[in-house]
């Protein structure tokens, strides 16, 4: 076994692919359901996946679960009952695991929520995306802004005290005053987390192939830090560019950030996981499309990929530098093997350009740094590094 390495905490993403209409920005693996949902076919496939990933957990526990889409909330809880006692048989959970489910205010109901909170899921996260009716309709969701309020109450009402609200901004025609109204009201209904992220146009989406009019980059920065202002008088502390957190920030996003180990089922879902005895970290993908996942005989994983080892200080940089707090830097061999010297010369550089603090316990951009987070990650790229070797 590497020296250098320890075992990193483990979680588990579980991927369900279908939704009710797919929207005209998504570049996730979703699909539009077009007949009956296949509710127990498919959790028994997502079962004997997760079989098959024995191998990886090392003895470790699971410490999160991310339940996301698509929009698993059109799964049935008795389903995802069924698929959680399952799973608990399989792996070991973490008596405080925390359990994500992603939703939307399209697919709300009141006793449905009630049930998932019965079954032992303790985060939401709602898929509000916008109030505004223009900006909703624009983005293709199925809810309008009184369902995306009901959405929120009726998660509060079934007991959740920990829950996200998912915003976005730079709508098209979004003004200042329009998004920083979104913003004030998803405060008002006091969420413990918010996720507040730009809209961009990803390949492979309708808006990339029809690209809307967005607003200009000046307006967009001032957006950003007036509402990033907004968020901080009302008590969120943002500990991820997008994040923000009342409470505690989502346990299972962390885990990717600060280049922890998670296992992948379900269509599409991509894992990472030490393979500690091998020295390697290797990345593993499941087939895409629904019925080719389901009907697969080659065990739902269609490709493995270990990371080269010159890649892994990007990777590594790439992830954690997005924490606003940073990373404790003896993390950075943990998780990666690799020792500090490797990248010494572009802590150095960076520390030099005022874009990262002093590192001898912490890995952490300055103010500076966090604005052009781009510029920093890049000194880490496998290229930069092999010109300074």
């Amino acid at each position: 076994m590497h020296t250098l390495w320890q075992l990193s905490p483990l979680s588990l993403y579980i991927h369900f692919p279908w939704c009710v209409k797919k929207c005209p920005y998504c570049d996730f693996n979703s699909h539009a359901l077009k007949q009956d949902l296949p509710e127990n076919d498919y959790v028994t496939c997502l079962l004997e996946n997760a079989k098959r990933t024995q191998d990886f957990v090392q003895d470790r526990s699971i410490q999160t679960i991310f339940m996301g889409g698509g929009t698993p909330s059109l799964f049935s809880a008795e389903a995802l009952n069924r698929l959680l006692q399952e799973l608990r048989k399989i792996f070991n959970f973490s008596e405080d695991i925390e359990i994500t489910l992603e939703a939307n205010p399209g697919t709300v109901e009141q006793q449905r929520f009630n049930d998932y909170r019965a079954i032992g899921i303790n985060r939401l996260s709602l898929g509000i995306q916008s109030f505004n009716e223009k900006h909703l309709t624009l983005l293709g969701r199925i809810h309008n802004g009184t369902e995306a309020k009901k959405a929120i109450d009726t998660v509060k009402e079934a007991g959740f005290s920990n829950f996200n609200c998912d915003l976005m901004f730079g709508l098209p025609s979004q003004t200042i005053e329009e998004g920083l109204a979104d913003l004030a009201q998803a405060i008002a209904h006091s969420p413990t987390h918010l996720s507040w992220y730009e809209l961009t146009l990803e390949p492979n989406t309708y808006f990339w192939h029809h690209p809307p009019r967005l607003p200009d980059d000046d307006l967009i920065i001032s957006l950003q830090e007036q509402g990033q202002a907004l968020l901080q008088e009302a008590g969120f502390a943002q500990y991820e560019i997008s994040a923000f957190s009342r409470q505690q920030p989502c346990r299972h996003n962390v885990n990717y950030w600060e280049f922890g180990d998670y296992l992948a089922i379900g269509a599409g879902g991509h894992g990472k996981v030490t393979q500690h005895q091998e020295a390697k970290i290797m990345r593993y993908h499941h087939f895409r499309h629904p019925k080719q996942y389901m009907d697969s005989a080659q065990g739902y994983i269609q490709a493995q990929t270990p990371i080269p080892s010159s890649q892994l200080a990007f990777e590594f940089m790439l992830n954690a530098l997005r924490l606003k707090n940073g990373v404790p830097t003896k993390l950075f061999s943990q998780r990666t093997g690799l020792d500090m010297d490797v990248i010494m010369p572009q802590l150095i550089t960076a520390q030099k350009k005022g874009w990262l603090l002093p590192f001898n316990q912490t890995l952490c951009t300055t103010s500076l740094g966090y604005r052009f987070l781009n510029d920093v990650v890049s000194l880490f790229l496998p290229e930069t590094i092999e010109a300074s070797d």
